[in-house]
């Protein structure tokens, strides 16, 4: 039995999933005439109360372009220094838009009002480069699954009031913040001034992201996902995998919070486990005793036919998903269980 646990973009359209794909009608999106992504954008744009969408093959570009339409190349953004827009995303904010980062040491990757207030340069001080994003990651990758709760978004919201900064939300696992902290997509949409929003992962679909925004922002989008290289043809058959995943793939994320709960109760039992961190959603990070390498833990069960991630010195991750089995969690709590190192 193989089972990978390296992440949740490693799932495949279900049989039901591809024959949506497959009825799917399409048009030439680059003209916006696909029916299917006019319809996907719309439904995404409603759920959050927002006025408009943009379907994007990949989260990082669907990032990238809301830093580029809420930036000016020497500007700041503000974020958390484990956030994927810094760490992940190749130097693209640099690259692509020209701007740069103010870390903020938060907590399990979120970080607090007090926090983002404390770090907006003064706007009159020409020495230091304008602050005038701040970006949020929900739930946060490197930090392990954690999500926001509603009200400290809010105080973060009036800060960015306050100050005239844009407030950008990287909402790649959103969906199962949403299920975890039982909170709706409105009370996102009413918060943020760009939101992505990724059906690849937990969702399932093969490919795909959808940035939010306002209608006069979203029509600047357009112009920028072209120069990125963004356009598709056909894409309805993308996003009728996207419409699909919307309609059934949502709920089920409970399953994958469970299992990873399970997994990190599992591994808290484990001799050679030093340190497992609170498991919120479908993303469990443990470290290993001292003496013992990543490596070997992760060859030990590869050997048992289960494949897991290091995200970092220290850190090991396993992520639950769609193609993660009842049977296989099965086999992994006891292969865990009997596990020696």
């Amino acid at each position: 039995m193989e089972i990978n646990l390296i992440s949740d973009t490693v799932t495949k359209p279900t049989p039901e999933m591809l024959q949506a794909m497959f009825n799917a009608k399409v048009g030439d999106d680059v003209f916006k005439q696909d029916p299917t992504v006019n319809a996907f954008e719309k439904m995404v744009a409603d759920l959050f109360g927002m006025e408009a969408a943009l379907f994007f093959p990949t989260g990082t570009m669907a990032n990238q372009t809301a830093i580029k339409l809420n930036t000016n190349p020497g500007d700041q953004i503000i974020c958390d220094k484990w956030s994927h827009i810094h760490l992940y995303e190749s130097g693209g904010a640099s690259a692509n838009s020209g701007v740069n980062f103010n870390l903020l040491d938060g907590s399990r990757g979120m970080i607090t009002a007090e926090q983002v207030k404390d770090g907006i340069n003064d706007p009159e001080f020409y020495h230091t480069p304008m602050s005038k994003m701040v970006g949020i990651e929900n739930t946060t990758n490197k930090g392990g699954g954690a999500c926001y709760e509603i009200s400290e978004l809010q105080k973060i919201k009036q800060v960015c009031v306050d100050h005239n900064l844009k407030y950008h939300l990287d909402g790649a696992r959103l969906w199962n913040a949403m299920i975890a902290k039982k909170q709706q997509p409105k009370q996102f949409g009413q918060l943020f001034d760009t939101i992505s929003v990724c059906f690849s992962k937990g969702l399932g679909a093969p490919i795909g992201s959808v940035l939010l925004s306002d209608t006069a922002t979203m029509h600047k989008a357009l112009r920028v996902r072209k120069i990125f290289g963004g356009n598709m043809r056909q894409s309805g058959y993308l996003a009728a995998a996207g419409i699909y995943a919307l309609q059934n793939n949502i709920n089920r994320l409970a399953d994958d919070h469970r299992r990873a709960k399970e997994l990190g109760a599992q591994l808290e039992q484990c001799s050679w486990v030093a340190v497992v961190e609170p498991v919120e959603t479908n993303i469990v990070v443990f470290s290993a005793q001292p003496h013992i390498k990543d490596q070997e833990v992760i060859e030990k069960l590869k050997q048992k036919g289960i494949s897991i991630s290091l995200l970092a010195k220290g850190k090991l991750r396993m992520v639950t998903h769609l193609d993660y089995r009842q049977v296989m969690h099965e086999y992994v709590l006891e292969a865990l269980e009997k596990m020696s190192l």
